[in-house]
């Protein structure tokens, strides 16, 4: 028996009690953070139904626009996130939240494709570091036992803001004509103010580190620092990084061609669920709240899949499995055709949850292989590579389905993806001793 696997039947006081304070001081403010980051990248896909005639945008161009905010994260991502390990999460994701929250609210006065290219490359730069900024933020204060239930309550937010988002951006739509605008107009104006307001109080509350918490006890800070310590130096005994091979390890090289499989899946599904439920003959008024049902079955399943894979300390088949049912779905709903808009609709919330409970649990795999200032460059070159998904898959998708007119050979070639991930998160494999079990609970 691998004696670096400890499991005890029992969870000691001073540890419950301080992850406890931590979890309830910390997640909601990064929960509300990633609500608001998630609804200014993703509302363009409600925006689309109306945004897109009253533009001339085609199905290429929109997919392109909406996929051109990756380019500019993937730009952006590693200098950010490298800034942010200097400076403190608290300076650097305000300043974040600030940027993004002006620059998306400008997305509402676009007149041209190249307008659109552009608002949504400099949003991109704006926002990149935020997503692997929260993750390293999260191994900074959660021993790994711990981190996929947070970062599983991190993403369960993005998957919120999926859920109310298109409903009040339904709403939101109808505002069209006051003050001469049109009702998409409003809807990216109004979903930036939060990220705004937010930026305020991320500078006011979030604490950079544990040493700094006035709320924690001196036991509690001394018996958090030391268990964090104890595991980074777990994993450098094992393997240490440096920063140059970040880049060229494969590995990570391998991790990052997994996450474009899962984020190809993400954001079509995002940018385009709306038309595909307009296709299955939806009012106008009800599309918002039948887009939010795949990501309200989301929630759930994402709770329940980061609990289990923390409980049993497996990570590999939690994604690879996922990704299976993602492209299995995928394919029914090529299958069954827009005859069965029931039975398609239950595919595609099978393949969204599929694709969306994976993420918490992936990043628990690099997470769990790198230390120091590593983690930081490491976490944000697999999240500028995979993001470059979210360009790739909703451009092609966009581009096949002007050129065939159908959802189906799109869907086709976007099943491959999370097929192509799966492989490849069970070749990368786990090595469970760079994880320390905790008791379960």
């Amino acid at each position: 028996m691998d004696t670096n696997v400890t499991t005890v039947r029992g969870i000691e006081p001073i540890e419950r009690e301080t992850i406890r304070r931590a979890s309830r001081r910390l997640m909601p403010l990064i929960m509300l953070s990633m609500f608001c980051a998630f609804l200014d990248r993703s509302n363009v896909g409600m925006a689309a139904p109306t945004m897109a005639p009253d533009l001339g945008f085609s199905n290429a161009v929109f997919g392109s626009g909406a996929g051109m905010f990756f380019i500019g994260y993937f730009l952006a991502e590693v200098p950010s996130n490298l800034l942010l390990n200097k400076v403190g999460a608290r300076r650097w994701i305000a300043r974040i939240m600030m940027t993004w929250g002006i620059i998306s609210g400008l997305t509402a006065f676009v007149w041209s494709d190249w307008s659109f290219y552009s608002v949504r490359f400099f949003l991109g730069l704006a926002e990149a570091g935020f997503g692997p900024g929260v993750t390293l933020y999260l191994i900074w204060w959660f021993p790994s036992a711990y981190r996929t239930r947070m970062q599983s309550l991190y993403q369960c937010s993005a998957t919120m803001s999926l859920i109310i988002g298109p409903p009040i951006g339904g709403l939101l739509l109808h505002l069209d004509g006051i003050l001469g605008l049109a009702g998409w107009q409003w809807l990216f104006i109004t979903e930036a103010v939060p990220a705004v307001l937010m930026c305020f109080v991320v500078w006011q509350l979030l604490i950079d580190k544990p040493a700094d918490a006035t709320w924690l006890t001196p036991d509690q800070k001394a018996w958090l620092i030391e268990r964090l310590a104890s595991e980074r130096a777990q994993r450098e005994a094992i393997r240490k990084f440096s920063l140059a091979e970040v880049f060229y390890n494969p590995k990570l090289w391998l991790l990052s061609l997994a996450y474009v499989g899962i984020n190809s899946v993400s954001y079509v599904m995002t940018f385009f669920l709306p038309l595909m439920v307009q296709g299955l003959g939806v009012s106008t008024n009800m599309i918002g709240v039948v887009t939010a049902l795949p990501f309200a079955f989301s929630f759930v399943a994402m709770l329940c899949w980061g609990w289990h894979s923390d409980r049993t300390g497996e990570r590999v088949w939690h994604v690879a499995g996922p990704c299976l049912l993602c492209a299995a779905s995928l394919a029914i709903c090529i299958i069954i055709g827009g005859g069965h808009p029931v039975v398609t609709m239950i595919a595609l919330i099978l393949a969204t949850v599929g694709q969306q409970i994976v993420v918490p649990i992936f990043w628990a795999v690099p997470g769990a292989l790198l230390t120091g200032t590593a983690v930081a460059a490491g976490l944000a070159w697999i999240n500028s590579i995979g993001n470059l998904g979210g360009f790739f898959g909703p451009s092609v998708f966009g581009l096949v389905k002007d050129m065939t007119g159908s959802n189906d050979i799109a869907l086709l070639c976007l099943a491959l993806a999370p097929v192509i991930s799966a492989i490849l998160m069970v070749v990368v494999g786990h090595d469970r001793r760079l994880e320390r079990i905790s008791p379960r609970s």
